[in-house]
């Protein structure tokens, strides 16, 4: 393990405020060492609690001058072309940030590629910042001389009460009183006196549609995701990859292995269904070192406190998704891993939706993209509760942009969905996973037909599945991230129990 395999830190508690600094204590489900930092300037003060991978001291992930200081949580994959820009050597993410807050002022972020959280404090202003897909959640509350800001909800719980003052356009946070999240691709300026705060946008999902020939989109996207790939590649170490054999984590593989020259993947499964077969296709294909860990469906529903604890989601089509992924990282053992996925590219891709009408495909891709935020399915805590640090390649802001505004034809095309992703990793998979059809993470490790077995086991009719489900997320939600009950200490079988004997008591 090398000190680039993770960024400088996976997340952060922090307080800026007029006067002295206070070290901010929290509770966080990210695994790893935590580290004090404060910075004064001049009658304010930014001081945090940054949690890192252990033995690796978080230097990069803060920077000051003389009124300005930066904290990140994260990492930056367009980095050289930002010191281009600055005319810098090389830097820090941190230091980066910092350069680019003096230059550009809050439209920094407007520049910036990348999977990141960030707190600004300069002159009188506090700037609370995401990236462009909010892939690290950043939570905050504000009052008249101080903002707390902090990578988990969790760690606000119990600070903010009725002094939190509304942030605009930002939602709040499921009985967590007056903690807000702040939007994805967007910069939330607090005026430290006064406690108001203005929210600016600095990213948004393209609108229009790009026309282009066959032959020209699929070079695009291939050059783009190879791009993509390889910056979350580190020189030092052997890629991870998530592998189920489909085309979007075998394209990931594929991609991992040539920018670095040699691979790890893994695979998981369950005791009722796995993808084992589909994966080993491909790893054998790329001569990847390959793993598959079978997690006995009972064990995985047992999770679902974990996965609700880390996603912070009360969404149960989300939970689902996350919860083979969730099972997947705690069972991984030996050194924490940097992990790539292949999680993402149905959304801008459509993939989940099998419809040959493209005027009914490209609004599924617009709701979908328009829906996504707050949705937490791509926050770095479910993994780094196991101490690894995942990244997504396929939510790469130019990949995205380019897929995203891709016409709707040549995502449904030939009778194929994701049509333009296949042809364009075509040469370097096997037939066979190229022309395999969608099949979500959920669907092949069986989570959504486990959950829905242990409801009915539990006297759930079937036209209450759904309801039942929304109900145990936000038990499970209400206990962990909200109560501060360790995971460990509540039971699935117990809350299961407690929502469907309310429900069929309600039914009666």
């Amino acid at each position: 393990m090398a000190a680039t395999d993770f960024p400088a830190a996976f997340g952060f508690v922090a307080s800026a405020r007029s006067g002295g600094g206070r070290l901010p204590e929290a509770d966080f489900a990210t695994r790893g060492g935590r580290t004090g930092v404060e910075a004064a300037l001049g009658t304010r003060s930014l001081a945090a609690t940054l949690v890192h991978a252990p033995g690796f001291p978080p230097d990069a992930a803060h920077a000051r001058s003389t009124d300005t200081a930066v904290l990140l949580a994260g990492e930056l994959y367009n980095g050289d072309a930002l010191r281009s820009v600055l005319d810098t050597g090389t830097a820090g993410d941190a230091q980066l940030l910092l350069d680019l807050v003096h230059r550009y002022g809050p439209h920094a972020f407007r520049l910036v590629n990348g999977r990141f959280a960030a707190v600004v404090s300069t002159g009188r202003r506090v700037l609370l910042a995401t990236d462009h897909a909010g892939s690290v959640p950043l939570y905050t509350c504000v009052a008249p001389g101080e903002v707390l800001a902090a990578t988990e909800a969790k760690a606000l719980a119990g600070k903010a009460g009725p002094r939190g003052f509304p942030v605009a356009d930002a939602r709040r946070v499921r009985r967590l009183p007056g903690v807000y999240q702040v939007p994805a691709g967007a910069v939330i300026d607090v005026d430290l006196d006064a406690g108001t705060a203005t929210t600016q946008r600095t990213w948004a999902p393209p609108l229009a549609r790009r026309i282009m020939e066959e032959s020209e989109a699929v070079a695009a996207v291939r050059a783009s995701f190879e791009r993509a790939v390889a910056a979350r590649v580190t020189p030092e170490s052997t890629p991870l990859v998530v592998l189920s054999g489909g085309i979007d984590s075998s394209g990931v593989a594929a991609c991992a292995h040539r920018a670095a020259g040699a691979l790890d993947s893994v695979s998981m499964g369950t005791d009722t269904s796995d993808e084992f077969g589909e994966a080993r296709l491909v790893a054998d294909h790329l001569g990847a070192r390959h793993r598959e860990i079978t997690v006995p469906t009972t064990d995985l529903l047992g999770q679902l406190p974990y996965a609700v604890w880390a996603a912070e989601s009360v969404d149960p089509h989300i939970i689902e998704y996350l919860l083979p992924l969730v099972a997947l990282y705690r069972a991984l053992d030996g050194p924490a891993r940097r992990i790539l996925t292949g999680y993402g590219a149905d959304i801008p891709l459509a993939g989940m939706h099998r419809e040959d009408r493209l005027p009914d495909l490209d609004t599924a891709v617009a709701h979908d993209m328009a829906t996504f935020d707050g949705l937490n399915e791509m926050s770095p805590v479910l993994s780094a509760l196991a101490g690894h640090w995942t990244t997504h390649p396929y939510w790469d802001r130019e990949v995205l942009d380019l897929l995203v505004g891709l016409e709707a034809g040549l995502k449904r095309r030939h009778g194929r969905d994701k049509w333009v992703l296949r042809a364009a990793l075509a040469d370097a998979l096997p037939e066979a996973t190229v022309n395999r059809p969608k099949l979500g993470v959920h669907e092949g490790s069986g989570t959504t037909s486990s959950f829905s077995l242990l409801l009915r086991e539990h006297g759930v009719a079937e036209q209450d599945l759904e309801a039942a489900k929304t109900d145990v997320v936000r038990e499970l939600f209400d206990l962990t991230v909200v109560g501060g009950r360790r995971p460990e200490e509540v039971s699935t079988t117990d809350v299961v129990r407690s929502v469907a004997d309310r429900i069929t008591k309600d039914a009666a």
